[in-house]
């Protein structure tokens, strides 16, 4: 499941960027003492007491306002309350209830979305000055202080309690296959081969895939789910405000992916974006198949498919595990093998393997490249153990953490990978002090 998306909304100058900021815990809103600083909703990943979500800061309302850009910040602010699962109203303590503030409660109760009301400023609690608020309809206002932090803890209990009341869609044994790219890259088109119909609309105009559009079906008895999402641009591109959401989206789509297949275009050839979203998907611990569309366009030669592969492997050598593949979804040439490399790269993220098969390998591992030693210490790699998949991740016990080098580490990954097909997915080393006796 995507992490749910919580919007702050409310008017002008009332703090919403503060406790933004205070939130996700470094200052990525601009924080100003005058009104419309915040003309762009601003997005990030958020966790309260174990539960994660993406929280969005949005631009002040004034719905009533006739200026031009007032209008368009209501439009962007409008468009985050139709996206969320929870919305989170602010108002403003000191200045009291005014009619603006009841516009938008107005607006929030037509929305049918769970709103949680903030009342901003409450430097000094008074329970008196939030009386006032029940009057929006909106249940029990809770007094915050956002610049100085405190009530912040019982308004987040508050909006992740409402996580509870979206309702979830039952775990199915569906395999989800997110598709993912820039726009105009062939998504639609894929997914169509894929399916054997066009369950999606197919456009040469960028752009044409609003949302994550999902669609089960079943190949060689396994049932999947296909996830075809919006093109991502870049963040300088995306200037029209449903596509900003659809973005958010496709995001959101990759987090709930089992694999992903990273569809690039290979006319324009690997991009700065192509490999930013490439990155986005190795950290969030995806399993992948990169998929080099519109090769029935290439003029080719005996050396082309080797050009393309050492490109890859240059723009990519986070992922050393890639698996490419060079299809056409218009004609589909090869398109019928992406699958196949999907579940590998399925199967891959998911094996586990023996401790004791493990512990031999890093054994012959360090007799064959023993560790630097760093001030006349030497580490020690005492035990090794998988201890989750999907990203395969292995915990390496040692005798002091300060002495496991970064290129030292990157050798015993390399080494798994050789013992261990782990092609298509990540693993993750992560390396834990343990005393020699224990």
């Amino acid at each position: 499941m995507a992490k749910p998306l919580v919007a702050i909304v409310g008017r002008p100058n009332v703090g919403k960027s503060t406790f933004f900021n205070k939130v996700v815990g470094k200052k990525i809103s601009i924080v100003e003492n005058f009104p419309g600083v915040t003309r762009d909703r601003l997005y990030a990943d958020a966790e309260w007491c174990g539960k994660c979500f993406t929280l969005v800061d949005t631009g002040g309302l004034e719905l009533k306002s006739t200026d031009v850009m007032w209008k368009h910040i209501q439009k962007q602010a409008e468009i985050a309350i139709e996206t969320a699962d929870v919305i989170i109203l602010f108002a403003d303590a000191k200045a009291g209830l005014n009619a603006s503030d009841e516009d938008v409660a107005m607006k929030l109760r037509k929305s049918g979305k769970p709103v949680v009301l903030a009342v901003n400023k409450l430097d000094n609690y008074n329970p008196e000055k939030l009386f006032e608020f029940y009057n929006l309809g909106l249940g029990e206002p809770f007094g915050i202080s956002a610049e100085h932090g405190t009530g912040i803890g019982d308004l987040l209990d508050e909006v992740t309690a409402k996580f509870d009341e979206l309702g979830s869609v039952e775990d199915d044994d569906s395999l989800k296959i997110a598709v993912v790219g820039k726009p105009n890259a062939g998504k639609s088109s894929l997914c169509n081969k894929i399916l054997g119909f066009d369950r999606t609309i197919v456009s040469d105009i960028a752009g044409t895939t609003r949302d994550a559009i999902d669609t089960p079906f079943t190949y060689d008895g396994q049932k999947f789910t296909l996830i075809d999402t919006a093109g991502i641009r870049k963040k300088r591109s995306v200037e029209e405000d449903l596509e900003y959401y659809s973005v958010l989206r496709a995001l959101g789509a990759i987090r709930r992916a089992d694999v992903c297949i990273i569809m690039i275009d290979a006319e324009q050839g690997i991009t700065e974006q192509d490999v930013k979203i490439c990155g986005y998907v190795h950290e969030q611990g995806k399993p992948s198949v990169v998929v080099m569309n519109k090769w029935d366009l290439i003029e080719k030669d005996t050396h082309t498919i080797n050009k393309y592969n050492d490109d890859l492997k240059e723009a990519l050598k986070f992922m050393d595990y890639v698996m490419p593949i060079y299809v056409s979804a218009k004609t589909g040439l090869r398109t019928e093998k992406i699958l196949m490399l999907a579940q590998k790269a399925i199967e891959n993220a998911n094996k586990r393997i023996s401790t004791g098969q493990l512990n031999d390998l890093v054994l012959d591992a360090v007799r064959a490249s023993e560790p630097p030693s760093v001030n006349g210490k030497r580490l020690k790699i005492l035990f090794v153990t998988e201890v989750s998949v999907a990203p395969p991740t292995f915990v390496l016990f040692v005798n002091e953490t300060a002495l496991m080098h970064f290129s030292y580490k990157r050798y015993l990954e390399n080494r798994i990978r050789d013992a261990f097909d782990f092609q298509g997915t990540p693993i993750k080393i992560l390396v834990r002090e343990k005393d020699e006796n224990e």
